[in-house]
C-alpha cells in the first residue's frame, strides 16, 4: 500500500511539473519504476498507459485555458505517434544508454539557448505568430516519439525546447500543444508495448496509481502555465533542461564524474538557474510598470502601464 501511495504522489508531482513546464512526467515516473527493479520495457509501458489518461485530462485543461495550437498538435503529434509505436514495438528491448549522452548533449545546448534567450531578451516577439512548418515539426515528432518510447521519456524534453527555440510560439502555447499531442504518442506507445511484451508484464495497479496522481494535478498545471509570465516560464524551462541533461552527462560513461564533483555541478547549475528566473521576474515586473501612451476613445492619449 505504501508503494502505491508513493506512485500516486510521484504521478501528482510529475504531472504538475510536466503540465506547467512541458516535460518531466515520463522521466520522473520511469526513474522511480526502474529504482523499484522494474524492467525497462515494463516501466515505459506502465508510464505510457498512465499517460493516456493524464495527457487527455491535461490536454483538455490546456485547451480550456487557451494554451493549445491545434495545427502544431496535428503536425507534431501524428509523426510522434508513428515514432512511438516503432520504438515501443521493435526497440523497447534495446539499450539506449549509448545514445543517451548524445541526446543529452543536444538537449543541453538547446536548454542553454532557451535559458539565455528568455533571460536576456525575454520573449522573442519578432517571430511569434509565424507558422511552424511541417518539415520542422514532422521530423521533430518522429524523433521525439521514438526516443520517448524507447527511453521511457523524452517527448517533452525534446519537443518543448526545440519549439521554444524557434521563437514562433509563446511558451504557454508550446507547453499546452506538446502536452496535448502527447496523448497520441501515449496511445501509440502503449499499443506497441502491448504487442511487444504483452499485458502480463505490466502492473496495472501501478498504472492506476500514476494515473490518479497525474489526473489530479493536470488541471492545476494547465492553470499555472497561463498565470506564469512567458519570460519567467522560458527561463524556468531552460533551467529544467540544463539540470536534467547535466545529470545524464555527468553520470554517463563519457564523463563518469565522481559524486562530489557531480553535486558541485548541480549546485552551480541550480544557483545560475535561480538567478536567471529571479532576473526574468524582475525584468517582467519592471516592464509592466513602464508608462506607455494609450489612445483614448476621444482621440487623445493618456498614460498607462505596459501589460
Amino acid at each position: 500500500m505504501r508503494k502505491i501511495l508513493l506512485l500516486a504522489l510521484v504521478g501528482l508531482g510529475a504531472q504538475l511539473v510536466d503540465g506547467s513546464l512541458g516535460m518531466a512526467y515520463g522521466v520522473t515516473s520511469t526513474t522511480l519504476l526502474l529504482a523499484l527493479n522494474t524492467g525497462a520495457a515494463s516501466a515505459s509501458a506502465t508510464v505510457h498507459l498512465a499517460e493516456i489518461g493524464t495527457t487527455l485530462v491535461s490536454g483538455t485543461a490546456h485547451w480550456r485555458f487557451g494554451n493549445v495550437d491545434w495545427r502544431v498538435v496535428r503536425r507534431v503529434g501524428v509523426p510522434g505517434a508513428v515514432g512511438a509505436f516503432a520504438g515501443a514495438t521493435f526497440l523497447s528491448g534495446l539499450s539506449t544508454e549509448t545514445a543517451a549522452p548524445v541526446m543529452s548533449l543536444i538537449l543541453l545546448a538547446l536548454g542553454l539557448y532557451v535559458l539565455v534567450r528568455f533571460t536576456v531578451a525575454g520573449l522573442p516577439r519578432d517571430r511569434v505568430g509565424l507558422p511552424l512548418r511541417k518539415r520542422f515539426l514532422g521530423p521533430l515528432g518522429l524523433v521525439a516519439g521514438f526516443v520517448d518510447a524507447t527511453g521511457g521519456g523524452g517527448w517533452g524534453p525534446i519537443g518543448t525546447p526545440a519549439i521554444l527555440a524557434s521563437g514562433r510560439l509563446e511558451p504557454r502555447r508550446v507547453i499546452g500543444s506538446i502536452d496535448t499531442s502527447e496523448f497520441l504518442v501515449a496511445i501509440a506507445a502503449s499499443l506497441g508495448f502491448l504487442v511487444g511484451i504483452g499485458a502480463a508484464n505490466i502492473n496495472f495497479t501501478w498504472v492506476a496509481a500514476l494515473l490518479l496522481g497525474g489526473m489530479i494535478a493536470a488541471p492545476v498545471a494547465a492553470w499555472l502555465v497561463r498565470m506564469v509570465p512567458p519570460r519567467v516560464l522560458g527561463s524556468a524551462v531552460g533551467g529544467v533542461i540544463i539540470l536534467t541533461n547535466s545529470r545524464t552527462l555527468l553520470r554517463s560513461e563519457w564523463i563518469d564524474a565522481p559524486t562530489p564533483l557531480r553535486y558541485a555541478c548541480y549546485l552551480v547549475v541550480a544557483l545560475v538557474w535561480a538567478a536567471a528566473v529571479s532576473w526574468s521576474l524582475r525584468r517582467h515586473l519592471a516592464e509592466r510598470s513602464v508608462p506607455t501612451a494609450v489612445a483614448d476613445p476621444d482621440g487623445g492619449e493618456h498614460v498607462g502601464t505596459a501589460r
